[in-house]
Parts: structure tokens; sequence; C-alpha cells
């Protein structure tokens, strides 16, 4: 199976390569319940992994319009059923399979509908009580960053 290339638009970073590589991690929260999605096999990192909504903080854009545009793009999730967002603390994750550091920004994102379209990124999605996730092989760092905002 032949993994995506990725392409960098004008004015984004291409942090395929880079040794260290900021990103966000977003948990998005609908009533008591958070999303997951499973990562597509076509992805260059963690294929088939459980995770939030992420990506690289590769532009200039604010972090806001980073976390908005990720879920419109990854989940169909519209800015306006977006109720809040909220940066955790920002950690190191070290993975010695990719030699990078991902410089990691979870955030909590409150949403009011559980309704999700998923683009090319993902290949399934589950909504799931926080306790729940350990059942789910989940993405390296997901759990610290589950830890970091609940």
């Amino acid at each position: 199976m032949q993994k995506s290339k990725f392409k960098a638009k004008q004015g984004q970073i291409d942090y395929t390569k880079a040794r260290w590589a900021p990103v966000i991690n977003c948990v998005v929260k609908y009533k008591d319940k958070i999303l997951i999605v499973q990562r597509s096999s076509k992805l260059n990192f963690y294929p088939n992994y459980w995770n939030g909504i992420s990506g690289f903080l590769d532009d200039k854009r604010t972090f806001e319009e980073k976390v908005r545009d990720e879920l419109k793009e990854e989940a169909g999730i519209d800015k306006k059923n977006i109720t809040s967002i909220h940066l955790g603390r920002i950690f190191h994750q070290d993975e010695l399979k990719y030699k990078k550091t991902w410089i990691v920004h979870p955030v909590l994102v409150k949403v009011k509908t559980d309704k999700i379209k998923l683009d090319w990124e993902a290949q399934n999605y589950k909504w799931i009580k926080i306790k729940e996730a350990k059942n789910f092989n989940l993405l390296p760092g997901f759990d610290k960053v589950l830890e970091n905002l609940f």
C-alpha cells in the first residue's frame, strides 16, 4: 500500500523529515463522551492507530484558527458547533521509530454536535467514555494528552 506523499502548500512548513515537530492533538468532547478516530492506513505516521484530531502547527494561522480548520477538515465540524477551545500543558513525546520528537499541544474542544464526516486521514471513528480509551490501540502519547486535559 502506498503511503501518502505530503506536498507543502505555499507558506506551509514540511516537518516530515524534521527532528522536532510541533503538533496539536485535539480531544473533541460532546456531552460525556470524547471522539477518537482511527488513522488511515495511508498515513506516514502511526497508520491505523486511534487518536484525537491532530495536525502539524505548520503555517501562520493562529492557534484557534488551526484547531477550527483541523476539526472542519478532518471531522466535518463547523466552527458554529464549537463551544470552547482550551490548550493544555505542552509536552515532548520522543519517537525513536520516526527519529522525531513531537512537541504536543493538547487541546480540549467542546462541541454541540456528535455528527462527524471523516476525510481521508481517518478510516473510522467512535464516541467513547474517557475510561474506555485504554481499550484501543492508541497513538503513543495520546494517553498523556487525555491525562493532561482531564
